[in-house]
């Protein structure tokens, strides 16, 4: 394979711990590139995640070359040729080279080679096949430079074949344009994630919503969606997904905050109401803590907007907290259209980060310290205390509170 350019030396290729992974690997004379996503990423100047090393090794004499060097290593997918070498807090995944002897959707049966062609035949797009010396010469065995230039994302040969081996490259596809794809998708690869659309929910839950968040954290996604949703893919995997209009909008906002975040941007495009959130938390597999915070979210009460008066404000800040709250603020701005005056928006932002949480002054002691039995009476007039206290917008301490307490049990409330 000959050289096809070259990228200066990143620190992260030069790095104590990549040299040291290099050096053993190579110990005997063998070759060791890198590979794949940080590769891609270098050649954009984007900043690198993970690091991929690939080797005509075998598994087993990647194993032993590096406990030479005293390198932990994990054997994280050891019979598909890949394991992880681990020194301090940096980690390495190191591939054999392979190519498919038989697949079977997202699995496949593998055979180690010393062939990198066909290594990089058997990746999903041709912007993944990179191969990088630690000089920084590139190798494009399947003309992912040329395509990298002009953010085109394309399927390594017979893009409905690459689908038929793994569906989920579907979901990828559309990730990876969101990415780093410029303009119109490759026709060929839309045209194939169009025919097989129907063989998606065949997917675990857990993938389709790694790909979902991953694509939504992507500086625009709107016009992927709407690829999506034109190709079939969308309503197969999100069919509760709605007008893409607020969407856009949160991008805007988000991006003038410099943030984004997925789980917001998944509540952007779905119909108020937290009941929904519960219903896509068991479908795609979603976190507890996902769950509670889109349903917190989507959820109608307290309604949260510049026309409420900041008494209401306070009290989803009580209910809710400031991150959640954070949340509703930034889904209603987007919600309100563009154009809007976004300084009310901006100033209920400010008052949620200069919330100081307020704890209710008492607890369920004080009420049996007045001769209350145990039972659900005891939490019935802590609510009335509580209800009394947030109308007097948390004025009230805690004397206030036991003399009102005192009041609500002599009226036997």
């Amino acid at each position: 394979m000959q050289p096809a350019a070259s990228i200066s030396v990143q620190p992260w290729m030069s790095a104590l711990e990549t040299a040291a992974i290099l050096d053993g690997l190579r110990a005997r004379g063998d070759i060791a590139r890198f590979v794949g996503g940080c590769v891609r990423d270098a050649v954009l100047g984007r900043p690198i995640k993970d690091i991929d090393i690939a080797t005509p090794l075998p598994p087993l004499s990647v194993i032993a070359l590096l406990g030479e060097a005293d390198i932990h290593v994990i054997p994280t997918g050891i019979d598909h040729g890949t394991v992880t070498a681990v020194i301090g807090k940096a980690h390495f995944e190191i591939t054999s080279l392979r190519r498919d002897v038989e697949t079977f959707g997202r699995k496949a049966k593998v055979a180690f080679t010393d062939d990198w062609l066909a290594d990089a035949e058997r990746r999903d797009f041709t912007i993944n096949t990179l191969f990088c010396d630690a000089d920084g010469t590139l190798y494009d065995p399947c003309g992912g430079l040329a395509d990298l230039e002009a953010g085109l994302v394309r399927f390594v040969g017979d893009p409905g074949a690459r689908i038929e081996e793994d569906v989920l490259r579907i979901l990828r596809f559309f990730r990876f344009h969101a990415w780093y794809g410029k303009g119109s998708a490759d026709g060929a690869a839309l045209a194939a994630c169009r025919d097989r659309a129907h063989t998606l929910p065949g997917l675990s839950p857990e993938r389709v919503w790694s790909e979902i968040r991953r694509l939504l954290m992507a500086g625009d996604p709107v016009p992927v969606l709407e690829m999506m949703r034109e190709s079939g893919v969308l309503q197969q995997v999100l069919p509760e997904a709605g007008d893409l209009g607020t969407l856009d909008q949160l991008v805007g906002i988000e991006s003038d905050l410099d943030e984004d975040d997925p789980l917001r941007r998944l509540a952007a495009i779905l119909l108020r109401g937290g009941h929904q959130a519960h219903d896509i938390a068991a479908r795609l597999h979603l976190s507890n803590a996902e769950r509670d915070r889109l349903a917190t979210i989507l959820a109608l009460e307290p309604q949260v907007t510049p026309e409420t008066a900041p008494t209401i404000w306070r009290l989803a800040l009580y209910r809710i907290g400031a991150a959640y709250f954070r949340d509703r603020v930034l889904l209603g701005w987007a919600g309100a259209g563009a154009g809007v005056d976004d300084a009310p928006w901006r100033e209920m932002l400010g008052v949620a980060a200069d919330w100081l949480p307020v704890e209710m002054p008492l607890r369920g002691r004080d009420v049996l310290d007045l001769g209350v039995a145990a039972g659900e009476r005891i939490g019935h007039l802590l609510a009335k205390v509580e209800d009394w206290w947030i109308a007097g917008d948390f004025a009230a301490g805690r004397e206030a509170c036991l003399e009102k307490l005192k009041e609500f049990e002599r009226a036997g409330d």
